[in-house]
């Protein structure tokens, strides 16, 4: 073996920030951990056991039995049904009208343009509290007689999604159309002087471009949609009414709450977000990193 083979086989020396880098990463890893692993680790003891030995104790039983009676103690199916009611529409009319909007700004030269985009991007600065008492009162006033089951624009599922849409749009858009702007222009240019349409310039070429970024953003909204408790909590009075998030208040009884049993039927809840983020996470991360390196 010649002298320049066994140098580059021989092994490179360790140099202490690389081992304080990793050592910092897998504290913060487990630090980030360790709420999910308590959290399964609890569902799977029974009560009667954590209430003689503690929660810090080594488990003598550990089983599913918690996460069947969350299921059906909160009627998760019912629930589950209406935060699908809620998060498709919602993913799908954002994904929609932020694109929409990203296309305008993005491959048209108007005075307006960074004006419409601010206006946009500015509505996630608001914080939701700040709006919450007029926007309440608007929606008990909006009638909408046959519309909804309550008639009005509070109490309903169609009432939660346009609110989800409005906050979510502007950072669609913002993320969208600096997307678009790393597109070539060529491409605009070639299909207008073949005689596309501006919605054929939209919907058949842009938009298959930019089906990493639309996959990317529609993984961050199933999360955030699907994860929302606030806005359920306000402009939601109807119990049977409520998303997922707000079945976990039927596991929790008046004088006495199970908190193996809570903790059980939260790890439930987040299933979805689980299935939705893996079966999109090649796309998710592409959508992250294609075009960063670009001017």
């Amino acid at each position: 073996m010649s002298a320049p083979t066994a140098a580059l086989r021989r092994r490179a020396p360790v140099r202490p920030a690389r081992v304080l880098l990793h050592v910092f990463l897998s504290v913060t890893a487990l630090a980030w951990l360790a709420p999910l692993l308590w959290a399964v680790f609890s569902a799977l003891r029974p009560y009667s056991e954590t209430s003689a030995k503690g929660y810090v104790s080594w488990p003598d039983k550990l089983g599913l039995d918690n996460f069947t009676h969350a299921y059906q103690q909160s009627d998760m199916t019912h629930y589950f049904v209406n935060t699908l009611l809620i998060a498709v529409p919602a993913v799908l009319l954002t994904l929609f009208l932020s694109s929409s909007v990203a296309f305008y700004v993005a491959r048209f030269d108007f005075r307006v343009n960074l004006a419409l985009l601010l206006v946009f991007t500015a509505g996630n600065l608001l914080p939701q509290q700040v709006i919450i008492t007029p926007l309440y009162r608007m929606y008990l006033l909006t009638d909408l007689p046959g519309i909804t089951a309550s008639g009005k624009l509070y109490d309903s599922a169609l009432g939660l999604v346009l609110i989800h849409v409005a906050f979510q749009s502007g950072f669609c858009a913002f993320v969208l159309s600096n997307y678009m702007r790393s597109l070539p222009h060529e491409l605009t240019e070639a299909a207008l002087v073949d005689g596309a349409s501006v919605w054929r310039l939209y919907w058949q070429i842009t938009l298959p471009l930019c089906k990493p970024a639309m996959a990317a953003l529609a993984t961050l909204l199933s999360i955030w949609i699907y994860n929302d408790f606030f806005w359920a909590l306000v402009l939601i009075s109807t119990g049977e009414n409520m998303p997922i998030t707000s079945a976990l208040n039927n596991l929790s009884g008046q004088y006495f709450t199970d908190p193996n049993l809570v903790a059980a039927g939260a790890l439930l809840t987040a299933v979805p977000t689980l299935i939705v983020y893996f079966a999109l996470q090649r796309q998710f991360v592409s959508g992250l990193t294609l075009g960063s390196g670009k001017g």
